[in-house]
């Protein structure tokens, strides 16, 4: 990850992006910094070797699978293996070409994707703990919990995070204007200016888009 000075460099960089940001969606003006401490703890998290758990209703389920495409893969920088000689099985059980087209991800896990534990769960014992369950089961103090809510109260969402609270987690909102119940209960809430569903869903992705590439190129970038 380099030296301190080097990842101050970077941070600076950053944050000139993130002000570059604001001055496109001024809008955003009010979240700007639970936006950056955000991406902050998403850095503290993987520096101590955690992962993020994203979850999310609907479009907002579907918001957390496009995060997780960003994370564990390529997003807008090479993530190209600088370690293979390191890898010995790999290297014996995979060509160079192979071996050559894997990539560095950071670790991240969607909760929305889990169809027959999610659905087995809300048919024997509680839909609204669905997300609880596997925060519970798959959640550590290293890790982040990021619910997506455009009303910020989907209760299996909330839940999630009360869960992962108690576990010594990080717990991140991205929400609208209202924030509900997981503004008062979470570490962060980035709650956009507005309560229409589409249009919170509007701003919410241009933000998350951003902490994806701000992590990928303090983790990442030469």
């Amino acid at each position: 990850m380099g030296d301190y000075m080097e990842n101050r460099d970077k941070l600076k960089k950053i944050e000139n992006n993130l002000n570059d940001f604001i001055k496109k969606i001024p809008e955003l003006i009010s979240v700007r910094e639970n936006i950056w401490n955000t991406f902050l703890e998403m850095i503290k998290t993987y520096e101590s070797g955690g992962k993020i758990l994203v979850c999310g209703n609907g479009g907002s389920a579907a918001d957390a699978d496009h995060i997780i495409g960003e994370l564990m893969k390529g997003f807008m920088l090479k993530r190209e293996l600088k370690e293979k000689d390191s890898l010995p099985w790999i290297n014996s059980a995979l060509s160079d070409s192979i071996l050559g087209e894997l990539q560095y991800g950071l670790p991240a896990i969607n909760l929305c994707a889990h169809n027959a534990l999610n659905t087995a769960f809300a048919n024997d014992v509680n839909p609204e703990l669905i997300f609880a369950q596997q925060v519970f089961s798959l959640g550590n103090k290293e890790d982040l919990f990021l619910g997506i809510s455009t009303s910020g109260n989907s209760k299996n969402v909330y839940y999630g995070g009360v869960v992962g609270k108690s576990k010594g987690m990080t717990c991140v909102a991205l929400t609208g204007e209202n924030g509900g119940c997981m503004k008062k209960h979470f570490d962060i809430t980035i709650n956009v200016p507005s309560n229409i569903t589409p249009v919170v869903q509007e701003y919410h992705l241009p933000i998350y888009h951003e902490l994806c590439k701000w992590v990928e190129e303090y983790f990442f970038s030469i």
